[in-house]
């Protein structure tokens, strides 16, 4: 459980900041396109891939720090043992099997974006298509480790070990 949990705060901070690159990018890509009227297709899949990045490798680190969406209507009224309860149903039973889902189903995506050389569709764009592609699977198998976590965590709650 520790070694997830530091896993994932190291992946986070580290890719928190990919959001300073991904400004930098936006900041130069607009300075350029409405003062000199230069724009490059790689520019802007750069900050699309760079979004992309941080949000699947950083949605570990989110739920790792309770920091996602949640619809709490009722659950912080809730007492620690209920919301442990909460937690570890709604992970093995959703967050869990959602997540081998797609981490399995991306593999394939992923491979053959490697073995067919994809590359971008756009004149200029970016090359090597499968290394933004190979966040998919890296972020899913985060989150369910992640998830793992969050079950021993609850179930140490609920035996009263917190």
């Amino acid at each position: 459980m520790t070694l997830i949990d530091k896993l994932n705060s190291a992946i986070g901070k580290g890719v928190s900041w990919l959001t300073l690159v991904l400004v930098l990018v936006i900041v130069i890509d607009v300075i350029l396109r409405y003062s000199l009227s230069i724009t490059s297709a790689a520019s802007f899949e750069m900050e699309w891939h760079l979004f992309a990045a941080i949000f699947l490798l950083g949605a570990a680190f989110t739920l790792k720090n309770d920091k996602h969406v949640r619809v709490d209507v009722f659950y912080h009224n809730f007492s620690d043992k209920t919301k442990a309860w909460v937690n570890l149903i709604g992970t093995l039973t959703l967050l869990l099997p959602f997540c081998g889902v797609a981490l399995w189903e991306s593999l394939s995506f992923v491979q053959s974006s490697y073995q067919l050389g994809e590359t971008s569709p756009q004149p200029g764009g970016l090359p090597a298509r499968w290394v933004i592609k190979s966040t998919i699977p890296a972020g899913f198998l985060l989150l369910g480790l992640q998830g793992i976590s969050l079950i021993l965590s609850s179930y140490k709650t609920i035996r009263g070990n917190a």
